[in-house]
Protein backbone atom coordinates (compact mmCIF):
# COMPACT_ATOMS: atom_id res chain seq x y z
CA UNK A 1 0.00 0.00 0.00
CA UNK A 2 1.50 3.68 -0.74
CA UNK A 3 2.43 5.79 1.75
CA UNK A 4 -0.55 8.26 2.44
CA UNK A 5 1.32 11.39 1.68
CA UNK A 6 2.26 10.02 -1.91
CA UNK A 7 -1.16 10.95 -2.88
CA UNK A 8 -1.89 13.34 -4.53
CA UNK A 9 -4.70 16.21 -2.97
CA UNK A 10 -5.04 18.21 -5.94
CA UNK A 11 -4.65 17.48 -9.74
CA UNK A 12 -4.01 20.43 -12.09
CA UNK A 13 -4.46 19.85 -15.91
CA UNK A 14 -3.35 21.98 -18.60
CA UNK A 15 -4.69 24.95 -16.66
CA UNK A 16 -4.91 28.42 -18.83
CA UNK A 17 -6.32 31.72 -17.65
CA UNK A 18 -6.72 34.38 -19.95
CA UNK A 19 -8.16 37.75 -19.42
CA UNK A 20 -9.10 39.83 -22.33
CA UNK A 21 -7.39 43.02 -23.33
CA UNK A 22 -10.01 45.90 -24.56
CA UNK A 23 -9.50 49.02 -26.22
CA UNK A 24 -11.19 52.12 -27.85
CA UNK A 25 -14.68 53.12 -27.01
CA UNK A 26 -16.41 50.45 -27.39
CA UNK A 27 -13.98 48.28 -25.61
CA UNK A 28 -13.76 45.44 -28.07
CA UNK A 29 -11.33 42.75 -27.28
CA UNK A 30 -8.21 42.98 -29.42
CA UNK A 31 -5.89 40.06 -27.76
CA UNK A 32 -5.25 38.38 -24.02
CA UNK A 33 -3.24 38.31 -21.65
CA UNK A 34 -1.99 35.00 -20.70
CA UNK A 35 -1.81 35.08 -17.23
CA UNK A 36 -1.62 31.38 -17.00
CA UNK A 37 -0.35 29.63 -19.45
CA UNK A 38 -1.22 26.01 -19.69
CA UNK A 39 -0.14 24.84 -16.06
CA UNK A 40 0.03 21.44 -14.90
CA UNK A 41 1.00 20.67 -11.23
CA UNK A 42 0.14 17.75 -8.60
CA UNK A 43 0.43 18.70 -5.16
CA UNK A 44 0.29 15.58 -2.80
CA UNK A 45 -1.61 15.08 0.40
CA UNK A 46 -0.46 16.85 3.22
CA UNK A 47 2.59 18.19 1.60
CA UNK A 48 3.59 22.14 0.81
CA UNK A 49 4.16 22.91 -2.57
CA UNK A 50 5.99 26.21 -2.64
CA UNK A 51 5.12 28.64 -5.58
CA UNK A 52 7.52 31.02 -6.63
CA UNK A 53 8.25 33.59 -9.11
CA UNK A 54 8.36 37.05 -9.75
CA UNK A 55 5.58 39.76 -9.03
CA UNK A 56 3.29 39.66 -12.02
CA UNK A 57 4.08 36.04 -13.35
CA UNK A 58 0.64 35.00 -12.78
CA UNK A 59 1.53 33.26 -9.47
CA UNK A 60 -1.44 34.99 -7.08
CA UNK A 61 -3.96 34.18 -10.91
CA UNK A 62 -3.16 30.47 -10.49
CA UNK A 63 -3.89 30.14 -6.83
CA UNK A 64 -7.57 31.86 -7.54
CA UNK A 65 -8.14 29.87 -10.80
CA UNK A 66 -7.29 26.69 -8.84
CA UNK A 67 -9.97 26.91 -6.07
CA UNK A 68 -12.20 28.78 -8.93
CA UNK A 69 -12.57 32.45 -7.52
CA UNK A 70 -11.47 33.16 -11.18
CA UNK A 71 -13.29 30.88 -14.12
CA UNK A 72 -10.67 29.31 -15.59
CA UNK A 73 -10.18 29.29 -19.30
CA UNK A 74 -9.39 26.28 -20.07
CA UNK A 75 -8.08 23.43 -18.16
CA UNK A 76 -9.43 21.04 -15.02
CA UNK A 77 -8.57 20.70 -11.41
CA UNK A 78 -8.79 17.73 -10.01
CA UNK A 79 -9.81 18.00 -5.87
CA UNK A 80 -9.19 14.23 -4.08
CA UNK A 81 -11.57 13.67 -1.57
CA UNK A 82 -11.60 10.98 0.69
CA UNK A 83 -11.47 8.54 -2.01
CA UNK A 84 -13.45 10.71 -4.36
CA UNK A 85 -12.35 12.72 -7.65
CA UNK A 86 -14.24 15.35 -7.75
CA UNK A 87 -13.63 17.63 -11.56
CA UNK A 88 -14.12 20.97 -9.66
CA UNK A 89 -14.89 22.96 -12.88
CA UNK A 90 -17.45 20.99 -13.80
CA UNK A 91 -19.56 21.24 -10.87
CA UNK A 92 -22.64 23.46 -10.13
CA UNK A 93 -23.25 26.45 -7.31
CA UNK A 94 -24.73 23.86 -5.20
CA UNK A 95 -22.07 21.50 -5.18
CA UNK A 96 -19.27 23.99 -5.63
CA UNK A 97 -20.39 25.34 -2.32
CA UNK A 98 -19.65 21.52 -0.65
CA UNK A 99 -16.29 21.47 -2.29
CA UNK A 100 -15.42 25.27 -1.20
CA UNK A 101 -15.44 24.26 2.72
CA UNK A 102 -12.69 22.04 1.61
CA UNK A 103 -10.87 24.71 -0.51
CA UNK A 104 -9.64 27.98 1.84
CA UNK A 105 -7.80 30.53 0.89
CA UNK A 106 -5.23 32.86 3.09
CA UNK A 107 -4.81 36.36 1.25
CA UNK A 108 -1.58 38.59 1.00
CA UNK A 109 -3.24 41.46 2.46
CA UNK A 110 -4.59 41.31 6.39
CA UNK A 111 -5.93 44.75 5.47
CA UNK A 112 -8.06 43.77 3.02
CA UNK A 113 -9.08 40.80 3.41
CA UNK A 114 -11.08 41.15 6.57
CA UNK A 115 -14.32 42.62 6.95
CA UNK A 116 -13.52 46.28 9.14
CA UNK A 117 -17.34 46.52 9.94
CA UNK A 118 -17.34 42.75 11.88
CA UNK A 119 -15.67 41.89 15.27
CA UNK A 120 -12.62 39.58 14.97
CA UNK A 121 -15.19 36.83 16.39
CA UNK A 122 -17.53 37.51 13.23
CA UNK A 123 -14.71 37.80 10.56
CA UNK A 124 -13.68 33.88 11.91
CA UNK A 125 -17.35 32.45 12.18
CA UNK A 126 -18.22 34.08 8.44
CA UNK A 127 -17.17 30.86 7.15
CA UNK A 128 -19.32 28.48 9.33
CA UNK A 129 -22.51 31.50 8.68
CA UNK A 130 -21.90 31.07 5.40
CA UNK A 131 -21.78 27.38 5.14
CA UNK A 132 -24.93 26.75 7.83
CA UNK A 133 -22.28 24.79 10.21
CA UNK A 134 -23.15 24.92 13.57
CA UNK A 135 -25.40 27.03 16.44
CA UNK A 136 -24.14 30.34 17.80
CA UNK A 137 -22.76 28.77 20.77
CA UNK A 138 -20.71 26.02 18.91
CA UNK A 139 -19.28 29.04 16.01
CA UNK A 140 -18.21 31.04 19.36
CA UNK A 141 -16.69 28.15 20.82
CA UNK A 142 -14.57 27.76 17.39
CA UNK A 143 -13.55 31.02 17.09
CA UNK A 144 -12.18 30.97 20.65
CA UNK A 145 -10.24 28.07 19.92
CA UNK A 146 -9.16 28.91 16.84
CA UNK A 147 -7.77 32.69 18.10
CA UNK A 148 -5.94 30.77 20.79
CA UNK A 149 -4.07 28.39 18.18
CA UNK A 150 -3.31 30.98 16.14
CA UNK A 151 -1.32 32.73 19.10
CA UNK A 152 -3.87 35.28 20.14
CA UNK A 153 -6.00 35.85 23.19
CA UNK A 154 -9.51 35.37 23.63
CA UNK A 155 -10.05 38.84 24.64
CA UNK A 156 -9.47 39.86 21.04
CA UNK A 157 -12.74 38.21 19.46
CA UNK A 158 -14.50 41.17 20.72
CA UNK A 159 -12.10 43.77 19.03
CA UNK A 160 -12.43 45.03 15.51
CA UNK A 161 -9.39 44.51 12.83
CA UNK A 162 -8.74 48.11 12.87
CA UNK A 163 -7.03 47.78 16.37
CA UNK A 164 -4.83 44.95 15.57
CA UNK A 165 -1.32 44.77 13.94
CA UNK A 166 -0.78 43.39 10.36
CA UNK A 167 0.96 40.18 12.45
CA UNK A 168 -2.47 39.81 14.16
CA UNK A 169 -4.52 40.64 11.73
CA UNK A 170 -3.13 37.58 9.57
CA UNK A 171 -3.12 35.50 12.28
CA UNK A 172 -7.29 35.98 12.37
CA UNK A 173 -7.28 35.75 8.18
CA UNK A 174 -5.42 32.27 9.25
CA UNK A 175 -7.89 31.42 11.66
CA UNK A 176 -10.94 32.33 9.46
CA UNK A 177 -9.57 29.93 6.95
CA UNK A 178 -9.26 27.16 8.91
CA UNK A 179 -12.47 27.93 10.30
CA UNK A 180 -14.25 25.10 8.21
CA UNK A 181 -11.78 22.90 8.73
CA UNK A 182 -10.81 22.90 4.96
CA UNK A 183 -8.13 20.08 3.33
CA UNK A 184 -6.50 21.98 0.81
CA UNK A 185 -5.28 26.05 1.47
CA UNK A 186 -4.14 28.32 -0.48
CA UNK A 187 -1.62 30.39 1.03
CA UNK A 188 -1.13 33.74 -1.42
CA UNK A 189 1.89 35.89 -0.05
CA UNK A 190 0.80 35.86 3.41
CA UNK A 191 3.77 36.77 5.31
CA UNK A 192 4.74 39.25 2.12
CA UNK A 193 3.19 43.03 4.27
CA UNK A 194 5.45 41.64 7.60
CA UNK A 195 8.22 42.22 9.74
CA UNK A 196 10.59 39.40 9.18
CA UNK A 197 10.50 38.77 12.89
CA UNK A 198 7.00 38.44 12.49
CA UNK A 199 6.97 36.43 9.31
CA UNK A 200 8.92 33.35 10.95
CA UNK A 201 5.89 33.44 13.69
CA UNK A 202 3.29 33.33 10.61
CA UNK A 203 5.53 30.44 9.10
CA UNK A 204 6.25 28.26 12.12
CA UNK A 205 2.42 28.85 13.32
CA UNK A 206 1.53 27.61 9.92
CA UNK A 207 3.80 24.48 9.74
CA UNK A 208 1.86 23.42 13.56
CA UNK A 209 -1.12 23.63 11.91
CA UNK A 210 -0.74 21.99 8.64
CA UNK A 211 0.27 18.69 11.08
CA UNK A 212 -2.21 19.26 13.38
CA UNK A 213 -5.14 19.64 10.49
CA UNK A 214 -3.17 16.93 8.46
CA UNK A 215 -3.66 20.67 5.40
CA UNK A 216 -2.55 19.85 1.87
CA UNK A 217 -1.21 23.49 1.43
CA UNK A 218 -0.13 25.58 -1.89
CA UNK A 219 2.43 28.61 -0.80
CA UNK A 220 2.98 31.61 -2.70
CA UNK A 221 5.52 33.72 -2.35
CA UNK A 222 8.11 35.54 -4.78
CA UNK A 223 10.86 34.90 -1.67
CA UNK A 224 12.95 32.13 -2.10
CA UNK A 225 13.58 32.72 1.64
CA UNK A 226 10.37 31.93 2.53
CA UNK A 227 9.90 28.97 -0.22
CA UNK A 228 12.84 27.43 1.37
CA UNK A 229 11.68 27.43 4.83
CA UNK A 230 8.59 26.13 4.60
CA UNK A 231 7.90 24.07 1.09
CA UNK A 232 8.54 20.46 0.54
CA UNK A 233 8.69 20.48 -3.06
CA UNK A 234 9.01 23.90 -4.83
CA UNK A 235 7.87 25.06 -8.65
CA UNK A 236 9.10 27.93 -9.87
CA UNK A 237 7.12 30.13 -12.13
CA UNK A 238 7.65 32.50 -15.18
CA UNK A 239 5.22 34.17 -17.57
CA UNK A 240 2.25 32.24 -16.47
CA UNK A 241 4.18 29.39 -16.88
CA UNK A 242 5.47 26.59 -15.06
CA UNK A 243 9.78 26.48 -16.40
CA UNK A 244 10.75 24.22 -13.07
CA UNK A 245 9.70 21.84 -10.18
CA UNK A 246 11.43 19.72 -7.87
CA UNK A 247 12.05 18.72 -4.19
CA UNK A 248 13.47 21.53 -1.89
CA UNK A 249 16.77 20.59 -1.59
CA UNK A 250 16.89 19.17 -5.12
CA UNK A 251 15.90 22.59 -6.38
CA UNK A 252 18.00 24.57 -4.18
CA UNK A 253 21.36 22.59 -4.79
CA UNK A 254 21.28 21.05 -8.40
CA UNK A 255 18.58 23.97 -10.31
CA UNK A 256 18.30 23.01 -14.08
CA UNK A 257 16.62 25.98 -15.53
CA UNK A 258 18.49 28.79 -16.04
CA UNK A 259 15.91 31.46 -14.26
CA UNK A 260 15.92 29.53 -11.00
CA UNK A 261 19.91 30.15 -11.25
CA UNK A 262 18.96 33.71 -11.07
CA UNK A 263 16.07 33.65 -8.61
CA UNK A 264 18.73 31.58 -6.36
CA UNK A 265 21.77 33.86 -6.76
CA UNK A 266 19.59 36.87 -5.47
CA UNK A 267 18.50 35.03 -1.88
CA UNK A 268 21.12 36.77 0.66
CA UNK A 269 23.81 34.60 2.13
CA UNK A 270 25.20 35.41 5.61
CA UNK A 271 28.70 36.88 5.54
CA UNK A 272 29.40 36.08 1.78
CA UNK A 273 29.37 38.94 -0.71
CA UNK A 274 28.48 36.93 -3.47
CA UNK A 275 27.88 36.56 -7.58
CA UNK A 276 24.56 37.68 -7.55
CA UNK A 277 23.11 37.28 -11.10
CA UNK A 278 21.45 40.39 -12.90
CA UNK A 279 18.90 39.71 -15.58
CA UNK A 280 18.61 41.87 -18.06
CA UNK A 281 15.65 43.44 -19.82
CA UNK A 282 12.42 42.40 -18.55
CA UNK A 283 10.09 39.51 -18.88
CA UNK A 284 8.37 39.01 -21.96
CA UNK A 285 4.68 40.76 -22.54
CA UNK A 286 1.91 37.89 -21.56
CA UNK A 287 -0.19 39.43 -24.71
CA UNK A 288 2.83 39.03 -27.09
CA UNK A 289 4.59 36.09 -25.64
CA UNK A 290 7.32 35.08 -28.30
CA UNK A 291 7.82 32.13 -30.47
CA UNK A 292 10.49 30.14 -28.48
CA UNK A 293 11.31 29.62 -24.77
CA UNK A 294 9.44 32.32 -22.55
CA UNK A 295 12.73 32.93 -20.89
CA UNK A 296 15.07 33.03 -24.28
CA UNK A 297 15.51 37.37 -24.31
CA UNK A 298 16.84 37.31 -20.59
CA UNK A 299 18.44 33.97 -20.46
CA UNK A 300 22.26 34.14 -20.44
CA UNK A 301 22.16 30.72 -22.25
CA UNK A 302 20.18 31.03 -25.00
CA UNK A 303 21.08 30.02 -28.15
CA UNK A 304 18.71 29.69 -31.84
CA UNK A 305 17.16 26.72 -30.69
CA UNK A 306 15.28 28.58 -27.67
CA UNK A 307 14.12 31.52 -29.72
CA UNK A 308 12.20 29.34 -32.32
CA UNK A 309 11.21 26.29 -29.96
CA UNK A 310 9.40 26.44 -26.97
CA UNK A 311 10.45 23.73 -24.53
CA UNK A 312 8.39 21.12 -22.56
CA UNK A 313 8.19 20.31 -18.85
CA UNK A 314 10.02 17.76 -18.77
CA UNK A 315 10.46 14.79 -16.39
CA UNK A 316 14.29 13.91 -15.06
CA UNK A 317 16.00 11.61 -12.93
CA UNK A 318 14.41 12.31 -8.94
CA UNK A 319 10.79 13.17 -9.92
CA UNK A 320 12.48 16.85 -11.38
CA UNK A 321 10.72 18.53 -14.36
CA UNK A 322 12.73 21.23 -15.85
CA UNK A 323 11.66 23.28 -19.70
CA UNK A 324 14.79 24.04 -21.03
CA UNK A 325 16.17 22.77 -23.99
CA UNK A 326 19.96 22.47 -22.27
CA UNK A 327 18.45 21.41 -18.66
CA UNK A 328 21.24 18.44 -19.30
CA UNK A 329 24.73 19.80 -20.62
CA UNK A 330 24.30 23.77 -18.34
CA UNK A 331 26.13 23.61 -15.10
CA UNK A 332 24.32 25.57 -13.34
CA UNK A 333 24.41 27.52 -9.50
CA UNK A 334 22.81 26.14 -6.42
CA UNK A 335 22.07 28.00 -3.01
CA UNK A 336 25.38 26.46 -2.04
Amino acid sequence: MSHNNSRVKVEINNLKKYFPVKKGFLRKAVGHLKAVNDVSLRIKERETLGLVGESGCGKSTLGRTIIKLYAPTDGEVIFNNNGDSISVYDLGKKEMKKVRQNMQMIFQDPFSSLNERMTVMDNIIEPLVCNNIGNKKVRGDRAASLLKQVGLREGYLKRYPHSLSGGQRQRVGIARALSIKPKFVVADEPVSGLDVSVQAQILNLLKELQSEYKLTILFISHDLGVIRYIANRIAVMYTGKIVEIAKREKLLNSTKHPYTEALLSSVPKLGAKKDRIILEGTPPDPVELPEGCIFSSRCLYSQDICYNESPELTKQKGDHFVACHFSDSLDLRGIN
